[in-house]
C-alpha cells in the first residue's frame, strides 16, 4: 500500500509540475492570458509540495522523481501536444521506469 501511495505522489507530482509549466509555456510562448500563466505558478507552487509526502529522504525522491519527469513528459508531448514517442523515447522511457524502481523500492538490508 505504501508503494501505491508513492506512485501516486509522484504522477500528481509529475502532472503539477508539466501542467503548470505548460500553462506557463502557453501564456509566455503562445500568448494567453497572463491567468494562463498565475495558474500555472500556483500549480508548480503544489508541485514542489507534493514530493514532501514522500516517505524517503530527499534526494532518493528527487531523483527518481527524474526518471517519473522523463516518462510523464513523453506521454504529454504524445497525449497533449500529439507528438507520437518513437521508438528511442520508448526505450529511454522504459530505462528510466526501471531506474525508478531501483531507486525507490529495490529492497535495502
Amino acid at each position: 500500500m505504501e508503494m501505491l501511495k508513492s506512485v501516486l505522489l509522484f504522477i500528481l507530482a509529475g502532472l503539477c509540475e508539466i501542467g503548470g509549466g505548460y500553462l506557463v509555456w502557453l501564456w509566455l510562448r503562445e500568448g494567453k492570458n497572463p491567468w494562463f500563466g498565475l495558474f500555472g505558478a500556483i500549480i508548480l507552487v503544489l508541485y514542489g509540495i507534493i514530493p514532501t509526502l514522500q516517505q524517503s529522504h530527499f534526494g532518493r525522491v528527487y531523483a527518481a522523481y527524474g526518471g517519473v519527469f522523463v516518462v510523464m513528459s513523453i506521454l504529454w508531448g504524445w497525449k497533449i501536444d500529439g507528438i507520437d514517442p518513437d521508438r528511442y523515447d520508448i526505450a529511454g522511457g522504459i530505462i528510466c521506469l526501471i531506474g525508478i524502481f531501483v531507486i525507490m523500492y529495490w529492497p535495502r538490508s
